[in-house]
C-alpha cells in the first residue's frame, strides 16, 4: 500500500509542526528531535523534494538551567 503525494505532504506538515513545538531539556527530548527530523527527511524523499544533504539539527538549551557540578570555591 502506497501513500498519495497529498498524504505525504500532510504528514510532512504535521512533523514540521511537531518539530517547532519540541523543547529539548534532556536526552529523551534530543532523541525525539532527531527521530522527527529523520522522519521528515524520509517523507521528503517520498514526496520527491529531498535535499542533497540532511538538515542539521541544533538543540538549544533554555537559559538559566545548568547541568553538572558547581565550581569549587
Amino acid at each position: 500500500m502506497g501513500l498519495s503525494k497529498s498524504s505525504v505532504e500532510t504528514l510532512i506538515d504535521l512533523v514540521e509542526i511537531k518539530l517547532s513545538c519540541v523543547e529539548v531539556y534532556d536526552r529523551d527530548d534530543s532523541r525525539e528531535l532527531l527521530n522527527l527530523q529523520r522522519c521528515k527527511d524520509e517523507l521528503s524523499v517520498l514526496a520527491g523534494r529531498a535535499q542533497t544533504a540532511p538538515s542539521e539539527i541544533v538543540a538549544l538549551r533554555p537559559r538559566g538551567r545548568r547541568r553538572g557540578r558547581r565550581p569549587s570555591a
